[in-house]
């Protein structure tokens, strides 16, 4: 039996790139899964048809993370269709790159209020769902946070706070039962990073130990070990899954 099997888990930003994984991942552990999209309705519809056809018990909402309305009623829902959470994933995030002279508040407010308040957010509002047998919260971070460079200091300041804010939380929700992690991709093949010119990516590929880019079925393998029973004694830490570049 799956470790996964019959947990409920809550995965925001799921209809694409490591939030799709990660449902696909955890659908086939025997997980029943809930996940939020932005705009990408018809991808999400999709995925659902896609897992629902093997078996798996999945839904997929429209959710604005940074929006405290659309997030309460988001747990209205999981709680009318699933009962509780035993895992959530904050997954939803916004990539930014802008030179230091080039850097508004406007650009400043977004990454930050989508990698940061989302997260903190979501979780705030989840709470209340988790049974008092505890559970599992994984965040993403990113490698960024430990090497921030090409232009993405904003960025990776946020998600440098995302690891902060995993170990405060981590203390605090540690009586209750619940592990508090974060996974720190590199620059992994989605269509976040598809932007990237090809040029860059075969030298960051190069400079990888494991002479690749990640994957999303990667991370995703990352934040299922966190999310299972196997990760239980692990708790307030940001695992770098980056094969190995930083420091490299």
């Amino acid at each position: 039996m799956s470790t996964l099997d019959g947990k409920v888990a809550l995965v925001t930003g799921g209809s694409r790139g490591i939030g799709e994984s990660v449902v696909r991942r955890f659908a086939s552990l025997g997980a029943k899964v809930a996940f939020t999209y932005r705009a990408e309705e018809r991808k999400a519809d999709a995925i659902c048809r896609d897992l629902r056809a093997t078996g798996a018990m999945v839904e997929a909402f429209a959710v604005d993370v940074t929006d405290a309305a659309a997030v309460a009623e988001l747990m209205r829902n999981v709680t009318t269709t699933f009962g509780h959470i035993d895992i959530l994933i904050n997954n939803a995030g916004t990539f930014g790159v802008r030179a230091i002279g080039d850097i508004d508040y406007a650009f400043y407010a977004e990454q930050f209020s989508v990698n940061v308040w989302g997260t903190l957010q979501v979780t705030q509002a989840a709470l209340a769902l988790f049974p008092e047998s505890g559970g599992r919260i994984v965040n993403l971070s990113s490698q960024r946070a430990f090497s921030p460079k090409d232009r993405t200091g904003v960025y990776a300041a946020s998600k440098a706070a995302v690891s902060t804010l995993t170990q405060a939380l981590a203390i605090e929700l540690g009586p209750r039962g619940i592990t508090v992690n974060a996974v720190a991709p590199a620059v992994t093949r989605t269509d976040m990073t598809a932007a990237i010119p090809e040029e860059k990516r075969e030298l960051l590929a190069a400079s990888t130990p494991l002479r690749r880019l990640g994957e999303p079925d990667d991370i995703a393998a990352a934040i299922a070990f966190l999310a299972s029973d196997e990760g239980r004694w692990i708790t307030g830490r940001t695992l770098l899954a980056d094969g190995g570049i930083t420091g490299a």
